[in-house]
C-alpha cells in the first residue's frame, strides 16, 4: 500500500484543533460531524483513521511545510547569513511544539479507546492497530519530553473530570519515557500486518522508533540526568531493537550513499525502513528547490567540513594527505544563460576526503559574485560557498527542480544506516565495543564509499572537544557525517550528549566560518564578508549565538502557565 500518496480521511471531517489552551488541547475531540459509535464500525475505517498519523512524518515536506531534511540550521552545521538564534530566546505566549503533540496524542487515544468495541474485527487485527495507536501516542510523548521535560502522560480521552492532569502538575520525564517504553514494546510485539512494506507502518517501523528513542533516553540518562543504572537499560533496549531489525534478514545498505536522497522513487532500495513517496502532479515538494534556487542555500559549516576524515582514515590533524582548502581557478559556462565566468573548483580538496562530502556539498564554491548553477537553469549562492547538492538529480527537468512544489524525489523516514549509528553508539556508550560490533555496523556504512575500517584502537583526534573516548568521538564522527542535513539529527544528538554549548558561535567561531575564498585571481569578493583569515564569515556582523544552559530544554508557553499554575516553569526561564 502507497499509505504515503495519500492520507486524507475522506469522509471524516478531521479538523485541527483551536491550540488556545490546556484544556482546550487535551479534552477536545480531534474530528467534527462523527462519533466512534458510528465511524468505527470496522477494520478499514480504523485504517483511515490511523492514515493520518503518516502526516507526522513531513519527509521533504509540501503544502508549505519545509519538512525534515535541509532547513534546520539550529546545529553546527549548517549555517545562514546572520546565524539561526534559539527556537525560543524568551518565554512565548503559544508553542506548537507543546500544543500540537496533545492534539496527536487524543487522536491516538481516540482510535484506541474505540478499538475493543469493533466486533467485525479478530483480536489479531485488534491488536495490530492498538500497537499502531500506541506507536504513535508514545511518539508525541517523545517529543514532549525531548522539547519540555516533564509533561503529561496521557493514556485516556479526556474530560472536565481529569483535573489531576487538565490543572496538575507536570509528571516527571523519566515516568513519562518508561510509559513510552511500554506502549513502544507493546507496538514491537504486535504490530503484525505489512511486514514487507517499506511505506507503511509495521514492526519493523516500530522497532526503528525504539531504538532512536532509547538511545535518546539512554544518552540523555547518562550525560544530562546523570543516571547510570537508568541509561545502562535504555542504551540495551536501544541496541535490541537495533539487533533483531540487523538480523532480519530484511535491510541491507544500499551501494550508492547520494541514491537515498536523491532518486525519483526508493521502491526496491534495500535500506529503506519507511520512506514517503512523491508522485508529479500529485504529491511534490521544494527541497531541491531551495538547494539550487535563487535564493541563498543554507552552506556547509567549516566546522562540518573539518570533521570529515580524509581518504587514509585519518582526522586533519594527523592525516599525511595534502591538507590544504585552496580549491584552483577554473572558467566554465554553467549553462545558467551568463556565459563563461570564473569560479573556485575545490575538486583537489575534495579527492582526499571521505567520498560522502562529495555527495554533499557542491565541488565549486558559490558566493555572491560567483554563483553556481549546478545544471544549468537559476545560479545559486551559498551562505558558506558550500553549496548543498546531496538532494538534487538532473532526472528533473529545470522547471521543475526550481519550483517550490514541483520536486517529487523521494524521502528517507527511516533506514538501515541509522540503525547502524544507533546499535554501534549503544555498543560504544555500553561500553562493550567490540571489532565485531564494528564492522557489522559502522564499518559496513564505510565499505559502501570505500573509507577505511574503524577499529576500538582507534588513534586520538586533537580535534576532540566532547570530552570523550576517542573511540565515541569517531562513532560520534561518523553519525555526523552520515547523517548531514537529515532530520536535524545533529541538534538533538548533541541536547541529549549534555553538548548544546557546542552551538555557541562566540566559543566556537568555526561553526559560522564557510570556505577558504582569497587570493583567487579573477575571483571577485565584492559583497562577501570574509575573515581575516581568510573565510566566508557567516555573522554578517549580526548578535552571536551565545550560549545558556537554559536552551536545553524549551519554556513552558504563557498561555499554559496562565490557565494552569501549577504547570511550572523550566530551569532558567
Amino acid at each position: 500500500m502507497k499509505l504515503f500518496k495519500s492520507i486524507i480521511l475522506a469522509g471524516m471531517g478531521v479538523v485541527l484543533l483551536s491550540l488556545a489552551s490546556c484544556d482546550d488541547v487535551l479534552d477536545t475531540e480531534p474530528y467534527d460531524q462523527f462519533t466512534k459509535a458510528n465511524y468505527f464500525t470496522s477494520e478499514t475505517n480504523v485504517q483511515l483513521f490511523a492514515n493520518y498519523f503518516y502526516n507526522e512524518f513531513a519527509g521533504y515536506g509540501n503544502n508549505g511545510s519545509y519538512g525534515d531534511y535541509y532547513f534546520n540550521t539550529l546545529n553546527d552545521d549548517q549555517a545562514v547569513t546572520g546565524i539561526t538564534p534559539w527556537t525560543f530566546t524568551s518565554v512565548p505566549g503559544t508553542a506548537a511544539a507543546w500544543n500540537t503533540p496533545y492534539v496527536e496524542i487524543r487522536r491516538a487515544n481516540t482510535m484506541i479507546a474505540a478499538i475493543p468495541g469493533i466486533e467485525s474485527m479478530t483480536d489479531a487485527k485488534k491488536a495490530n492497530w492498538l500497537g499502531i495507536g500506541r506507536l504513535y501516542r508514545g511518539w508525541q510523548h517523545y517529543k514532549l519530553v525531548r522539547g519540555f521535560g516533564d509533561c503529561y502522560w496521557v493514556d485516556k480521552e479526556l474530560d472536565g473530570d481529569d483535573t489531576d492532569i487538565l490543572y496538575g502538575p507536570r509528571q516527571p520525564r523519566n515516568d513519562v519515557m518508561d510509559k513510552v517504553l511500554e506502549d513502544l514494546n507493546y507496538a514491537c510485539a504486535n504490530i503484525t500486518e505489512n511486514a514487507n512494506s517499506r511505506v507503511a507502518f509495521n514492526k519493523y517501523v516500530a522497532l526503528a522508533m525504539k531504538a532512536q528513542v532509547c538511545l535518546y533516553e539512554g544518552t540523555y540518562s547518562k550525560y544530562v540526568s546523570k543516571n547510570a543504572d537508568r541509561a545502562t537499560r535504555y542504551l540495551n533496549e536501544a541496541k535490541s531493537a537495533c539487533l533483531e531489525i540487523m538480523n532480519s534478514g530484511k535491510y541491507s545498505l544500499n551501494p550508492n550513499f547520494q541514491a537515498n536522497f536523491n532518486s525519483l522513487d526508493l521502491a526496491g532500495n534495500p535500506e529503506m525502513i519507511l520512506y514517503k513517496h512523491y508522485v508529479y502532479g500529485s504529491l511534490a515538494h521544494g527541497t531541491i528547490d531551495y538547494t539550487c534556487g535563487s535564493t541563498q542555500v543554507n552552506g556547509m559549516t567549516k566546522d562540518a567540513f573539518d570533521s570529515y576524515l580524509f581518504k587514509d582514515g585519518k582526522p586533519k590533524a594527523t592525516t599525511s594527505l595534502n591538507t590544504s582548502e585552496i580549491g584552483t581557478v577554473v572558467v566554465l559556462d554553467d549553462n545558467s544563460g551568463f556565459g563563461e565566468a570564473p569560479h573556485i573548483d575545490i575538486s583537489n580538496v575534495l579527492a582526499n576526503r571521505d567520498p560522502r562530502l562529495s555527495a554533499q556539498v557542491d565541488h565549486i564554491l558559490q558566493f555572491p559574485g560567483s554563483a553556481y548553477a549546478r545544471f544549468g537553469g537559476a545560479q545559486s549562492t551559498a551562505s558558506t560557498g558550500y553549496g548543498v547538492y546531496l538532494f538534487d538529480t538532473n532526472l528533473i527537468r529545470n522547471a521543475d527542480r526550481q519550483s517550490t512544489n514541483g520536486n517529487w524525489t523521494d524521502a528517507p523516514i527511516f533506514w538501515y544506516a541509522e540503525i547502524l549509528l544507533n546499535y554501534a553508539e549503544a555498543c560504544a556508550e555500553l561500553g562493550t565495543m567490540t571489532n565485531d560490533d564494528l564492522d557489522k555496523s559502522i564499518n559496513l556504512l564505510r565499505d559502501r564509499v570505500g573509507m577505511p575500517h574503524m577499529t576500538i584502537n582507534v588513534e586520538a583526534d586533537p580535534a576532540n572537544n566532547m570530552g570523550v573516548s576517542n573511540l565515541l568521538w569517531e562513532v560520534r564522527r561518523e553519525r555526523r557525517v552520515e547523517m548531514m542535513y537529515c532530520m536535524n539529527d545533529r541538534y538533538y544528538s548533541l541536547q541529549r550528549w549534555n553538548q548544546l554549548e557546542l552551538l555557541d558561535t562566540e566559543a566556537h567561531p568555526n561553526i559560522s566560518r564557510g570556505a577558504y575564498v582569497v587570493g583567487y585571481d579573477g575571483i571577485s569578493l565584492d559583497g562577501v564578508d570574509v575573515d581575516a583569515d581568510g573565510y566566508i564569515n557567516c555573522k554578517n556582523n549580526g548578535a552571536p549565538r551565545r550560549w545558556d544552559p537554559k536552551y536545553n530544554l524549551f519554556p513552558i508557553p504563557n498561555d499554559q502557565s496562565n490557565l494552569n499554575p501549577q504547570i511550572g516553569q523550566n530551569p532558567g526561564w
